[in-house]
């Protein structure tokens, strides 16, 4: 299907090419390049955005295939405050998001995008959220006037003539326009219109708000797809556990962000788990549905990482530092005189001069960090030597465990599993994570993020709360839902729980669990494990009474938990289930 003229339409598709028409009427661009995802449009694209200064060319012998990019500095992180979700009433968007009427929001829109593209060209990027053949995967079609956008979604999701294959004569496509405008804060949208299928990007160039599949696409409209088609789209890694004799245990687990979800996803087992093994089959988001055997099955619908970078090391996530060695796009991090790339907790020294993500020189002396604290990494996940065997399977992996975290200085103990379903709705929907100085409020203050969703459910929040409580009714073998937090401190401010790789010992007792191997004591909270059935051998600095301790129930601290708990039921009062409800007197009368 590849055509050789990559501004002549590659589809037959009558409804693609209608759309695209209708947009190019809009928009007004000079040229309109069809993208086909092949190699030699990658390397043709790669020497255009080089030649246009959007893309440096880094050192090739140390990072080969790998590039460089800078960011207007005022587009550097996801916009909660310029996003919207556009229903026709306000109350099916619900009270957590931010809204507009779709006919007043689409009227704003074009007169934005009217004569945006004069200039520029318009690539249209045809594009598969899930592997090819899954009942799950979804086609979308993004046009965009930036060709990092264009070469990030490669990276991100199966992009070119496959998405054409998948579709066939269908208009069943997720349309998605974007243009960067002048990148003017002032102007910047991320309008997600669930009713038509279709999602609006202006004022912007960085990947959260641009790379439509991602966030728009995979959680946003896919959360509110998937309310009406019967699956769930969640903001969830999914890892399976091997052990030495081949028995597979499939996880996906919810953390807010900051909370070391790509670190958790992409687990070493420490000397002690001899010939265990963890596989990464997703680090972001997990599409599920309930399979022809009752199971709950996953597929994670992206085809690379979009990670944080400061931090990234080989002692906090050696298969990321092995992952992003080649053919990654590095955005707002360091550069260092010989074309490498830098960032604070980098191994290695620190370098005695390089040019920050502004492009302005640094020194170890300056006062501002050289990489941005959202700088981030695009890496296919073909690259990570950890990527589970069946990341590409169409029927995708069944669930056994659901888990909950977040970072909590105190109160939530390390880990522990929920009753039943209900309960462990109840605890996905109040998990709540400390703000770190740099947010808003400061430190320390717990803001709720209800299943990691809060910015990324396309409908009212208290619905979805109903979605997975619904689910049960089609789950035959509900998964356990279990919550951790790897983030508990002593009254010194020193965490209590090692983490990173040890961290194996609490998903070695999820899996236990799972299996009906081992025990648990029932505590208010849940089942807890009892130090005995909790695998602490080989940990040098870390004994039993210490174990004991990161376990604490403290109930008055509970007591007051539940009181801030009250602050999510009030905001969504009229929609909270009854269930819920009931799940919170319980929890008051066990304590």
């Amino acid at each position: 299907m590849h055509k050789t003229d990559p501004f002549t339409p590659n589809t037959k598709n009558q409804a693609v090419l209608s759309w695209v028409q209708e947009q190019a009427k809009l928009c007004q661009p000079d040229k309109i390049y069809w993208c086909n995802g092949s190699d030699a449009e990658k390397e043709a694209l790669t020497a255009q955005a080089v030649k246009e200064g959007i893309l440096i060319k880094l050192n090739q012998d140390k990072l080969p295939g790998c590039y460089y990019h800078r960011s207007n500095p005022n587009d550097v992180a996801r916009v909660e405050q310029c996003t919207f979700i556009c229903t026709p009433s306000k109350a099916e968007a619900g009270p957590t998001n931010n809204w507009m009427a779709p006919a007043d929001m689409y009227k704003k829109m074009n007169a934005l995008l009217a004569g945006s593209m004069k200039g520029r060209t318009m690539y249209v990027v045809p594009y598969l959220m899930g592997p090819k053949g899954s009942p799950l995967t979804k086609v979308g079609v993004e046009i965009t006037d930036s060709i990092y956008v264009v070469l990030s979604m490669r990276v991100m999701a199966r992009i070119g003539d496959v998405a054409y294959e998948h579709l066939g004569e269908s208009d069943d496509f997720t349309r998605g326009t974007h243009s960067m405008l002048d990148v003017n804060p002032d102007r910047r949208f991320i309008c997600h219109f669930p009713q038509d299928n279709n999602i609006i990007s202006v004022g912007s160039n960085y990947g959260g708000n641009v790379l439509l599949g991602k966030k728009c696409l995979a959680l946003r409209l896919g959360s509110y797809l998937g309310r009406n088609q019967g699956w769930m789209a969640e903001h969830m890694l999914i890892l399976g556990v091997e052990s030495p004799t081949g028995e597979k245990t499939y996880v996906a687990a919810a953390f807010p962000s900051a909370c070391g979800k790509t670190n958790f996803a992409m687990l070493i087992p420490p000397a002690h788990y001899k010939g265990w093994k963890i596989w990464t089959l997703g680090d972001d988001i997990a599409w599920m549905r309930p399979g022809p055997d009752g199971r709950l099955y996953a597929i994670n619908p992206e085809a690379g990482y979009f990670g944080v970078v400061p931090g990234t090391n080989s002692k906090s996530n050696p298969n990321a530092v092995t992952t992003i060695q080649r053919d990654t796009i590095y955005t707002n991090v360091a550069l260092t005189p010989d074309g490498d790339v830098w960032w604070e907790g980098k191994d290695g020294e620190v370098p005695k001069e390089c040019l920050d993500w502004k492009g302005n020189k640094w020194t170890p002396e300056s006062k501002e960090k050289a990489a941005h604290p959202n700088s981030r990494f695009a890496a296919p996940m073909a690259n990570n030597p950890a990527l589970a065997p069946e990341a590409n399977d169409p029927n995708g992996v069944p669930i056994s465990a659901i888990i909950f975290g977040g970072r909590r200085a105190t109160t939530l103990p390390l880990v522990y599993q929920t009753f039943n379903w209900i309960h462990g709705v109840y605890v996905g929907a109040t998990m709540g994570s400390e703000m770190t100085a740099a947010a808003v409020g400061g430190a320390g203050q717990v803001r709720r993020d209800p299943m990691a969703m809060l910015p990324f459910c396309g409908y009212d929040m208290g619905e979805y709360f109903h979605h997975w409580l619904n689910m049960r009714r089609d789950i035959k073998v509900l998964p356990k839902i279990f919550s951790v937090n790897w983030f508990r401190k002593d009254k010194n401010g020193n965490f209590m729980w090692p983490g990173f790789g040890e961290n194996m010992r609490v998903l070695s007792w999820i899996v236990d669990r799972c299996r009906g191997r081992k025990g648990a004591l029932e505590t208010p909270l849940g089942w807890v494990p009892k130090a005995e059935d909790f695998d602490l051998e080989g940990m040098k600095d870390f004994s039993a009474a210490q174990f004991n301790e990161v376990q604490e129930i403290n109930s008055e601290e509970w007591k007051q938990e539940i009181q801030l708990q009250s602050e999510i039921f009030l905001k969504l009062n009229d929609k909270m289930p009854k269930e819920l409800i009931f799940q919170r007197e319980l929890l008051v009368s066990r304590l």
